[in-house]
């Protein structure tokens, strides 16, 4: 059991250090922000992990890809939960301070940001891990009626916001903030 524990470790170690940039800017174009994309991807390894399954180095990155996906989804829904029902528990509200609103941003992390949750999950997952219509459908549990609706929409918003796109530009602009 400690054999498997000890390379299970060794395994992540090495996702960590040889695609660990990659993996924060997949799930910085989730969250938008460098600090919740750097959590998500400790939280994914740490679910990957954990367990010391017996995971080979040539699938380890799409497990965790699935894992900060999966942990992402996860907490926007429960975020969204909470915003249903917190006036029942919460009196005031919290005022957020100018000083985390102050930064640099790109257009297309400013645009990335305009879009629902679920808009911006399918921008990514077609753009950027390149997926097709169904394979997005089966990931995020949607028809793909669904997903070809948020497609559009967010298209035409991210079109609206940056200029025309053509499907090949988008992928060039979302594989830029991968480093391989």
């Amino acid at each position: 059991m400690h054999e498997a524990r000890r390379r299970s470790d060794d395994v992540m170690a090495t996702v960590a250090r040889e695609r660990g940039a990659a993996l924060g800017a997949y799930a910085y174009l989730l969250t938008g922000n460098l600090r919740d994309a750097e959590d998500l991807v400790q939280d994914a390894l740490v679910k990957t992990f954990v367990r010391g399954r017996r995971i080979e180095i040539e699938s380890a990155e799409g497990y965790v890809r699935r894992a900060i996906l999966s942990t992402w989804i996860d907490q926007y829904r429960r975020r969204r939960h909470w915003e249903r029902v917190r006036h029942l528990v919460v009196r005031e509200e919290r005022v957020e301070s100018a000083a985390e609103a102050v930064g640099t941003r790109t257009d297309v992390q400013l645009a990335l940001q305009q879009l629902s949750p679920q808009q911006r999950a399918c921008v990514v997952l077609r753009y950027y891990d390149d997926l097709t219509v169904p394979e997005i459908a089966v990931r995020l549990e949607l028809a793909a009626g669904t997903v070809k609706r948020y497609l559009s929409v967010a298209v035409g918003r991210l079109e609206t916001l940056l200029g025309p796109l053509d499907v090949t530009e988008a992928s060039v602009v979302m594989s830029r903030h991968e480093v391989r």
